[in-house]
């Protein structure tokens, strides 16, 4: 088998030095499997797999080709393992299982005596009782008080039968799941925050995951809560479809600037061989981000399962929804300083440059100079598909996956992370005034419909912007607080020193 992808999309990895154990290379085992994603084309007769939204492609030798059934690789030898293997992490391929096979070695119950629930709790007692409730009896929970000035929520642990720790003063989210799991000693531990509501199964689907022993941490879709007050409004709407939270309906593998680059601790579940020192307690904010990315800089693999849902409240007033995603921007300079460009607004080759570059100055020769540059990268890349039946059409398709990227990059720095710069420039520029317009009003659309949400287009595309202002702002604080601009710079790729 051989590789290639584009640099413009290619996932990034920090070059930090991890903070745990390094994975272990065992191999999957046998009876494993893997579906091709739904965007993964097999071309060339069967001996090439395109990833029409990655910009993936690797070639198949015939023997590898053959195991290819019906989309499906089952692992039976170590030939098919290590196909399987590279298929997932090109991101060309997610588990798959059988109707009629086992889900997991939990036997179908969320009850097992292998995994533990940790809930991070500060007052909330009847959030706290609404959670309990829905967890199994037999399933061992701690719930761990973090400096609760409500006496009622220790109480509620304690009738629901949770192991309860008291931390008194509190040590902020980070310091509480830590403290839960130094109370526990399964092999697997389960994050569950005291405002949400997990669906039946969604620790067996999780866990199943977790058959695959390179695997150290998976996190399932987080959806609204049904039926809190405030639900029918506007705000409510928007969030039950574009929630910070809610990853999207397709699973994927977790690594920065992928297309899930990051995993809430909200609900989780973690190898604890995969734990090492846990979260940073220093960090008040990205505390998880940081987690999930210290845990793919080790060599584990990550992944989103949205078959798993757990139902979150998602806030409903606008000024403290608005500070919350403020909050979340200041993270951005923490991040950033502990991973690199893992968390830059873009990701930037020459030739991507170039053509965003050409589009944005909209002058007469932006178009012919977008074109040309196109097709200059389509011809280099087509030179390296030797192999390939088609390697001038193989090559326009993979240039046209970094082409859309880069629009849609642009696009949502020009609206969330540059805001302030793109207003300033727009004040006095009429090209910068359409560009900055077009980019709120066409990405909000774009975001309307394949959201396939009831909210009209104009709340929707609203709300969508005012999203984009908290969280730029807070990105624009953390970076004062930092005195740095690391978390507003883009990621090059390819331009050398």
């Amino acid at each position: 088998m051989t590789a290639i992808a584009p640099a413009s999309v290619t996932p990034g990895r920090s070059g930090r030095a991890a903070l745990r154990g390094t994975a272990p290379t065992t191999r999957l085992p046998a009876g494993y499997a893997v579906r091709l994603a739904d965007d993964t084309k097999v071309c060339d007769g069967g001996t090439a797999l395109l990833g029409t939204s990655t910009g993936r492609l690797v070639r198949l030798k015939p023997a590898a080709a053959r195991r290819l059934v019906d989309r499906v690789v089952t692992v039976t030898d170590p030939a098919s393992a290590s196909l399987a293997a590279v298929l997932l992490d090109r991101d060309l391929a997610d588990p798959w299982w059988a109707d009629d096979a086992p889900p997991s070695p939990v036997t179908g119950s969320d009850a097992w005596p292998g995994v533990t629930v940790v809930v991070p709790v500060r007052d909330r007692p009847a959030q706290l009782a609404r959670l309990l409730a829905a967890l199994p009896e037999a399933l061992s929970v701690v719930v761990v008080d973090d400096g609760s000035l409500e006496a009622a929520t220790g109480r509620v642990a304690v009738e629901h039968g949770a192991q309860v720790v008291r931390l008194d003063p509190g040590r902020g989210p980070a310091g509480a799941r830590n403290a839960g799991v130094a109370a526990s000693s399964t092999p697997y531990v389960a994050f569950l925050d005291s405002d949400v509501v997990p669906e039946p199964g969604w620790l067996t689907t999780l866990h199943r995951h977790l058959v695959d022993p390179r695997v150290g941490l998976v996190a399932p879709r987080v959806l609204g809560l049904p039926g809190v007050p405030g639900g029918e409004g506007w705000l409510h709407r928007y969030e039950a479809v574009r929630s910070s939270l809610d990853l999207g309906p397709r699973p994927a593998g977790v690594h920065p600037h992928g297309q899930v680059a990051y995993l809430p601790s909200a609900a989780m579940l973690v190898r604890r061989a995969a734990w090492g020192t846990g979260f940073d307690e220093s960090l008040e904010v990205g505390e998880d981000v940081d987690l999930v990315w210290r845990t793919h800089e080790a060599g584990w693999r990550l992944r989103y399962e949205p078959a798993a849902v757990v139902r979150h409240e998602h806030r409903t007033d606008v000024s403290n929804w608005l500070r919350r995603k403020a909050f979340y921007g200041t993270s951005a300079d923490l991040l950033a300083a502990r991973h690199g460009d893992a968390v830059a607004p873009m990701v930037l080759t020459p030739w991507t440059a170039a053509f965003a570059v050409a589009l944005l100055a909209q002058r007469r020769w932006s178009l012919p100079i977008a074109a040309g540059v196109y097709g200059a990268a389509t011809w280099h890349l087509s030179r390296r598909l030797t192999r390939s039946r088609h390697p001038l059409a193989t090559a326009s398709s993979l240039t046209a996956v970094g082409a859309v990227a880069v629009v849609w990059q642009t696009s949502a720095a020009l609206t969330r992370h540059y805001w302030p710069l793109a207003v300033a420039v727009a004040l006095v520029s009429r090209r910068a005034r359409t560009a900055l317009l077009a980019a709120a009003v066409v990405d909000g659309l774009v975001d309307h419909h394949r959201s396939h949400t009831d909210l009209d287009p104009v709340r929707y595309v609203a709300a969508r912007r005012l999203d984009d202002l908290g969280y730029g702002a807070g990105v624009w604080i953390g970076a004062w607080r930092g005195r740095s601009l690391r978390a507003l710079r883009p990621a090059l790729r390819g331009f050398g020193r």
